[in-house]
């Protein structure tokens, strides 16, 4: 489950500590310069992506379009367009698109004064064409498909592409018809190759090697910021580049997104920990529930109980089976035990997973009504948390992949409530 990013300053925990009480001063002392000895990047051999996986991505889009009766697709800056052409940009009023034809060399359309930056990450070969601050960008994009003589057929539009481009092409190319890019997208990013697996592992290996470090350093007092700021901090070691590092305690572990309120670690009370990294953009996402000192038994229950429902969903993840059923296995066996119904609390209040990839929420997801076929190269979240307001909540997260023989985690989940990582 990816959160927004937590990234504590050292003087932002050092001056919180003036408001502690001394017995966690410690705490965030070490969270705020860890010992970190022992750990080094685990990176350095991995694969980057190349020019081969780039050409044969735009090759496979090019083939949907066909497929589709599509002339050309428009992206804007971000994920998709890192996909692509390798261009790492920021969306601003100012537009910047990629335009991917149907036929021939991509289209990077962007303000004259930003395209020496914007070739930097260019990573395929493009044409460039820029527009000055007193001129229509859209303009420029309509003149390039005119140029390639694609005006005519129908435009797929990005789905996170904002209106004013979507309308400022309509009015700039009057007739044209502005179509879902869905097919052709999610078509190529949905699918992961072995190159992009491999990054997602390398990934997964380096938040989990995160953990084996942070898990044993958690002591009475801290709260979920400390504990986050130490994964923070294993994890940049390690040679990941930090996406999100929640811890939560007691009370806040029933809440999938925590509470505002600071609750410190206990004997007998759960921290629950959501985090994530990158590897060449690459997105990892775990999460681990354990209880600090000896588990009560309505804890060790429910966190079994969370461990079979994530073996119900890998069980349910086959080959052309909807996406939703995996869903739907879990939240069968969740009422089984007395929960719900459905999204209802107490119990699993949102869905089994989520895709994942280049971004840390991917469609599909594993989601009642989802009936999109499971298919090799898939990968996704397997998160069926339990969560009791008032008292706690257990969510273990491992992701996996798609085979042609079936689901493979990128982690393996824990054994039991005592040995989480």
């Amino acid at each position: 489950m990816t959160i927004h990013r937590f990234l504590p300053t050292r003087r932002g925990l050092l001056g919180a500590a003036a408001l502690l009480p001394l017995a966690s001063f410690a705490g965030v002392l070490r969270a705020a310069e860890p010992d970190l000895a022992g750990l080094g990047d685990m990176t350095r051999a991995v694969k980057p992506v190349d020019a081969a996986e780039r050409a044969a991505r735009l090759a496979r889009a090019q083939a949907l379009m066909q497929r589709h009766g599509i002339g050309a697709v428009l992206i804007e800056p971000g994920s998709s367009m890192i996909y692509f052409t390798g261009v790492m940009w920021h969306r601003s009023e100012r537009l910047t698109a990629a335009i991917i034809p149907a036929e021939g060399e991509p289209c990077i359309v962007t303000p004259f004064f930003e395209e020496p930056s914007v070739r930097e990450t260019l990573a395929v070969p493009a044409e460039v064409r820029v527009w000055q601050e007193d001129q229509n960008p859209l303009a420029v994009v309509a003149g390039f498909l005119k140029d390639r003589k694609l005006a005519g057929r129908p435009v797929g539009i990005e789905e996170t592409a904002r209106f004013f481009a979507f309308d400022g092409l309509a009015r700039a190319l009057p007739g044209v018809k502005l179509v879902s890019a869905n097919p052709i997208v999610r078509g190529c990013r949905m699918i992961k190759t072995p190159v992009e697996i491999a990054l997602m592992q390398a990934a997964t290996d380096v938040t989990i090697a995160a953990y084996r470090w942070v898990h044993p350093r958690v002591e009475k007092g801290m709260t979920g910021g400390e504990i986050g700021a130490l994964m923070t901090a294993a994890t940049r070691r390690l040679g990941g580049d930090v996406e999100f590092s929640m811890a939560l305690v007691g009370e806040a572990s029933a809440y999938p997104h925590g509470s505002r309120e600071v609750h410190r670690v206990a004997e007998g009370e759960v921290v629950l920990m959501d985090c994530g990294c990158t590897v060449q953009g690459y997105q990892s996402d775990v999460s681990r529930t354990w209880v600090h000192g000896s588990a009560s038994a309505a804890q060790r229950k429910v966190w079994d109980q969370v461990a079979q429902g994530q073996r119900i969903a890998l069980a349910a993840a086959r080959i052309g089976a909807p996406a939703g059923s995996v869903d739907d296995a879990v939240r069968a066996l969740y009422e089984k035990y007395g929960y719900g119904p459905g999204y209802k609390l107490p119990g699993l209040s949102h869905r089994t997973g989520h895709g994942i990839g280049l971004d840390g929420h991917e469609p599909v997801n594993l989601v009642h009504g989802e009936t999109t076929p499971l298919a090799a190269g898939m990968c996704f979240s397997n998160e069926p948390g339990l969560y009791l307001p008032g008292k706690f909540g257990v969510r273990l997260e491992d992701c996996f992949h798609m085979t042609p023989e079936g689901p493979r985690w990128f982690s393996t989940p824990p054994a039991s409530i005592e040995t989480p990582v």
